[in-house]
Order: C-alpha cells, then structure tokens, then sequence
C-alpha cells in the first residue's frame, strides 16, 4: 500500500526504539497525560449529566410543572381543565390542594407539606407511581388512597423518622386552632399511613406526603368536590413559565395566578447547568496542558534527530516535507492518547454509579448526603455528543501543539546539524 514518504518515516518515528530513553519516557507521559485529560473530562461531563437528567426526570417528573390556583376553593375544576388542555402545550392535568403541618408518632415530629390528590389523575402528571418498589425501599401504592379513610402515602425519609410503617397511625397538626368555649386547641387528625415511596431525593422523601383530595377538603373545611388548584405537565417543561401565565390570564383574569417549577427548583437546575459549563471549561484546560506536553516532546525529538533530518535534506527532502513528519509523529501520539482516554472514560462512566455504590456498602458510609444534595446516589449519563466534543477538542489541541516543533524541524540546516557529527 502506497504511503506519503512523511506519513511513513512520522510513524516509524512514532513507533521506533530511540537511543534517547528520556525522549521515549516524555512521549509516553505526553500520551497518558493526554489520556487521563480525557478520561476525566468525559467522566466528569457524564456525572453533571446525569445530575442533569435525574433533576429533569425524577425532582421535576415528581413536583408540578406548574399550577393554576385560585385564593378561593375551586369548585368546578374540570372545566378548568378542559379549557387548560386546549392549550397544546399541556399535556395532562389534574387537581391538587396543599397544606402545611407536623406530623407526629411516638413523641417524633416531622415537618410536612400534605399534597392531596386524585390517585386516578395524578398518574397522569406524575411519575409518584415508579418510586413504591419494595427493592427501593418502597411500599403499598398510591391506589390504596381512598375518599373518607383518610389514608397517606409518605416518603421513605419522613416514614423512617417518624418510625411508622404501613398500617400505623400518625397525627397531623395543622397550622391554626379551633376557639372553643373550653380555650384554643390545634387542629389534629389521625391519618393511617398506606404507602411509602422512595424517590431518592432527600427533599421530596423526608417532607412530602399524599393524602386523597376529598379528605384534604374534609381537614379544611371545604366541599368534598373543592379543590386549590390545577396542576399541569407540559411537553416541554421550559414552556412552563410563559404558557402558565398566559393560561392563568386566559381562565379568568385577576382570579386565577400561576406558579411554576422556576420558581421552587429553577435556582438548582440552573446551579446543575452552569457548574457543568464551568467544570467542562476547568477540565479543558487540563486537556489542553496535556496536549501541549506535546510541544516539549516533539522538540525533544527534534534535537535528538538532527543528524536525520540533515541527511534526508541532503537526498531532497523539502522542508514542507519534514515539518509533515513531525507533524504526523505528534498526530500519532494525539490520536493514540486521546482514544485511549475516550475508551477508559466511556468505561468509567458507564460504571461509576455501580462502583461507588459498592464503596458506600463497602465503607458503610454515604457520599452523597440527601440532607445536602437532591439526590443520595452518583448517577452518570454518556452522551455521544459530550464524547465526540471532549475527542474532538483534544485532537484539535494535539494537532496545534505539534506546529511550532515541526516548524523548528523544518528550518534545520543540514550544514549547521552535521557539522559535529
């Protein structure tokens, strides 16, 4: 097969024994040095995303989109609905009412937002239904709330505190007092705990409970069909902010507002983006030292094949012609290290959730703390793109890092390089 004089004597350079071992030891630290560069930026990049996706997914698949609300009970909520599912951006609605409380067992007491819910409409707006796994630490389901019972459905956090299982009893207290003649006394009611979700996010798991919406209207009084407000899940979450609004305008302006997931999760989903462009550029630059370890090896290489270059000058090599085969010389290494680098980092990144799990039962310590963080696991997700920009970016910086030797090459003067020899 025919090869370019330049491709043949760069890569023979590339994979010949040199006399100068220090020369080979540089080349080699050049490559793995390139190589660690890669792995950790697509290791690292792969974590941010996964952050990324579990924060889409999970916490936003879990709190609403957005909501419609009114400062007074909502009767007729399925004309709500309808009008709002007119929209095409709204793909699912369903009712909702909150309220804020304690939740007491035993003389333990845990701070809770009671979100009540219709168990057949709330599937449609919300993944609540993949978190009861018993292999997740889950149980019971969110169909066990039934209207009148007074059921609950709690977070795992919140059940392991309280230390109640299904079947057991907890007492809400609510955030007011009934006056009687007798004095003041809190408002209190017992609810019996029929389900236990595990979502892995230590904020939903440790202060959110579900309760049916007709026994949520029943504690405040109201109507058995009144209900706080709509809630709605969007094609595209992003739309949330404006279309929200604009729905709230539409069914009746002045009585209705709209909230949206910007305004609960926004600051951290916006921390999730932002630290992966900054860690992604921080680890660049690791890259790009790595690649220019290049620099120092091809001059190196260079100096110690002075008397070569002289000679292929003297049989009419042209200068063009030798800056390509130190060019193609430090290519190779480029490509060598960078694909070495994008093997291990895929490697690393499809397996660092499984690794670290096995850590934290190995050391019985947790690395990720859902009292810190909205999730308790290290979750990874590759993405082709962030593996073709990381390869990309090194193979570039390579390729720059091999000019100013090939260069130098290029100006030896076959007098000057043999006349010691």
């Amino acid at each position: 097969m025919f090869r370019p004089l330049f491709v043949f004597i760069g890569t023979r350079y590339t994979r010949a024994k040199r006399r100068n071992h220090f020369v080979s030891f540089i080349s080699l630290t050049s490559m793995i040095g390139l190589a660690l560069g890669v792995l950790v930026m697509i290791l690292v990049l792969s974590v941010m995303n996964g952050f990324d996706h579990e924060m889409r997914t999970r916490v936003l698949g879990m709190v609403p989109h957005a909501t419609v609300e009114s400062a007074t009970p909502i009767k007729d909520w399925r004309s709500l609905a309808d009008k709002a599912q007119s929209n095409p951006q709204v793909l699912a609605v369903a009712p909702f009412s909150q309220m804020q409380g304690l939740l007491t067992n035993d003389g333990k007491v845990q701070k809770v937002l009671i979100n009540a819910v219709d168990p057949l409409e709330e599937a449609k707006v919300s993944i609540i239904g993949n978190f009861f796994k018993p292999e997740d630490g889950g149980k019971g389901s969110l169909d066990a709330l039934k209207p009148g019972e007074f059921g609950m459905v709690l977070g795992a956090k919140a059940a392991a505190k309280l230390g109640v299982d299904l079947g057991d009893k907890v007492t809400f207290v609510a955030p007011e007092v009934t006056v009687t003649p007798a004095g003041m006394f809190p408002r209190l009611k017992r609810f019996t705990v029929v389900g236990i979700f595990h979502v892995g996010a230590g904020e939903i798991d440790g202060h959110l409970a579900l309760t049916h919406v007709q026994d949520l209207a029943r504690l405040q009084r109201w109507q058995a069909d009144q209900v706080q407000g709509i809630r709605l899940k969007f094609a595209d979450l992003f739309e949330a902010p404006r279309t929200a609004w604009a729905l709230a305008q539409t069914l009746g302006e002045g009585d209705y507002y709209a909230r949206d997931w910007t305004r609960t999760h926004g600051n951290l989903y916006q921390a999730i983006r932002m630290e992966k462009a900054m860690i992604g550029l921080l680890l660049l630059l690791i890259v790009a030292v790595a690649a220019f370890n290049i620099i120092s090896t091809l001059v190196m290489v260079v100096t110690d094949k002075k008397g070569d270059i002289a000679i292929l000058r003297t049989l009419g090599a042209t200068p063009r012609q030798i800056m390509a085969i130190f060019m193609v010389q430090g290519t190779v290494i480029g490509v060598f290290g960078t694909a070495i680098g994008a093997v291990l980092g895929c490697l690393a990144a499809l397996n660092i959730s499984s690794a670290i799990a096995a850590l934290e039962g190995l050391l019985g310590i947790k690395f990720l703390n859902a009292d810190v963080y909205f999730i308790d696991y290290l979750p990874s997700q590759l993405m082709l793109a962030d593996v073709l920009l990381v390869c990309g970016a090194a193979l570039i910086l390579s390729f720059f890092a091999t000019l100013y030797p090939a260069w130098r090459a290029a100006r030896t003067q076959p007098a000057e390089a043999l006349r010691y020899e």
